[in-house]
C-alpha cells in the first residue's frame, strides 16, 4: 500500500493547494445546488399546503383577515419548520462532514490538512441554522402572496 502524500499548504491568502481549492469549489457548487433544491421543495410544500387550506383561508379572510396577516400566517407556518429542520440538519451535516471528508482524502491518496476538516466556528453554525429559516421564509413567500391575493369568494368555493 502506498503511503499517503500530504497536501501542502501554500502560504498566502488562499492557504491551500490545488486539491484543496478543487474540493472547496466542488463543495461550494454542491451547496448552491442543495440550497436551490431546498428552496424549491419548500415552495412546493407550502403551495400544496395553501391549496389544501384554501377554504380555511377564505373563511379567515371573510372574517376580516388582511392580506398582510395572511402572508404572515403562511410564512410563519413554514418558518417554524425551517428553523426546526435547520437545528436538526446542521449537527447532522457536521457529523457527516467529519466522517466523509477524510475518506475522500484517503481515496485520493492525499492527507488533508486540519484546516479542511475544522471548518465550523460557533457563529458559522448559528448562521447555518438561521439559513434553514431563511430558505423556508423565501420559499414560502410566493405561495403566501398568492394566497393573500386570492379572492375570498373563490377561496370559499374551493373544496
Amino acid at each position: 500500500m502506498k503511503p499517503l502524500r500530504l497536501v501542502a499548504e501554500r502560504p498566502g491568502p488562499g492557504n491551500g493547494s490545488d486539491q484543496v481549492v478543487a474540493l472547496n469549489s466542488l463543495t461550494a457548487l454542491l451547496t448552491v445546488l442543495l440550497v436551490t433544491v431546498a428552496g424549491l421543495g419548500v415552495l412546493n410544500g407550502v403551495l400544496l399546503d395553501t391549496r389544501e387550506r384554501a377554504r380555511e383561508m377564505g373563511i379567515h379572510k371573510a372574517l376580516g383577515m388582511t392580506p398582510w396577516q395572511t402572508v404572515v400566517a403562511v410564512v410563519v407556518s413554514a418558518a417554524l419548520t425551517g428553523l426546526a429542520c435547520g437545528a436538526l440538519g446542521v449537527p447532522l451535516g457536521m457529523a457527516l462532514h467529519h466522517a466523509i471528508v477524510p475518506v475522500m482524502g484517503d481515496s485520493a491518496e492525499i492527507g488533508l490538512p486540519a484546516s479542511v476538516l475544522n471548518v465550523y466556528e460557533p457563529t458559522g453554525v448559528v448562521l447555518l441554522v438561521l439559513g434553514g429559516l431563511l430558505i423556508a421564509v423565501l420559499g414560502a413567500l410566493l405561495p403566501a402572496v398568492r394566497t393573500a391575493r386570492s379572492r375570498t369568494v373563490m377561496a370559499l368555493r374551493a373544496e
